[in-house]
């Protein structure tokens, strides 16, 4: 079990022993404040990592409310077990059965919430203080995949160039470690992703049409591990080109079919 504790701050982060291609290192929990505590993405339901949450939210004297930037499993699983350990914790998501419906300015408890769609519809970043709760929407090494969905990709860019007018002091991430420069991480993020599309553009012009051309060309730093989320990016950008009425004619979309994981 890691523990993530930046100096000066009244938040731990415990990191779920869940590691893989997509979550990195592991599920980051955060737990902010006391009297009572708030915990952002309760993570996956294993022991563990459920006996370190509550051992330091009775540390910060109980729990108040539980925020989700999102409703993938590998942030949610442990919903239940959380709720059913604290049954007056208030639950609060953009979406789902929640006590709470959350949308883009919102207050919940100590937390506003962003609004930072893309990689799922309904996510969202919490800015407790002068930090920045960012789940999977900027995390703390690598980049992250855009689920499609109508103006997702365009979604995604406005809620990165929001947050960083917001000038968050650290961004505590849903993964990876923590963001000491989020600035210069947001100025990355939003680079990388307009970087890609000017090499889809590219291979476009080239005369690519295919999925399988496109990954090959523009995405050709990926795993094979990571071609199925980088298919779902690649949908993503195709639907802004589309938007934008810049996607040529006979274009293949990337099958998706049982992505994301949830």
């Amino acid at each position: 079990m890691t523990r993530l504790e930046p100096e000066g701050w009244d938040v731990v982060g415990i990191r779920a022993a869940n590691p893989g291609p997509l979550t990195l290192s592991g599920t980051n929990s955060w737990v902010v404040g006391h009297n009572p505590a708030w915990l952002i993405d309760p993570g996956p339901a294993l022991a563990e990592h459920l006996e370190e949450l509550d051992q330091e939210i009775a540390r910060r004297g109980g729990l108040g409310g539980i925020a989700l930037t999102h409703d993938h499993v590998d942030h949610t699983e442990a919903v239940p077990a959380v709720r059913e350990r604290h049954p007056s914790a208030t639950l609060a998501a953009a979406r789902g059965p929640v006590d709470v419906r959350l949308a883009n300015g919102d207050s919940f408890g100590p937390l506003s919430a962003l609004a930072t769609p893309g990689h799922a519809p309904d996510h969202m970043t919490y800015l407790w203080r002068e930090v920045a709760l960012t789940g999977d929407a900027v995390l703390g090494e690598g980049s992250v995949f855009i689920s499609p969905d109508p103006g997702a990709l365009r979604g995604y860019l406005d809620g990165l160039s929001a947050l960083r007018r917001r000038s968050p002091a650290l961004i505590l991430p849903g993964h990876g470690p923590i963001v000491n420069d989020p600035a210069a991480r947001l100025d990355q993020y939003i680079s990388h992703r307009l970087e890609r599309e000017r090499r889809l553009i590219d291979a476009l012009v080239d005369g690519k049409r295919t999925a399988r051309e496109l990954l090959d060309q523009v995405w050709s730093d990926v795993p094979p591990a990571l071609r199925p989320p980088a298919a779902l990016t690649l949908a993503a950008h195709l639907d802004k080109l589309e938007e934008e009425g810049r996607l040529p004619d006979g274009v293949q979309r990337p099958s998706v079919r049982g992505w994301p994981a949830r």
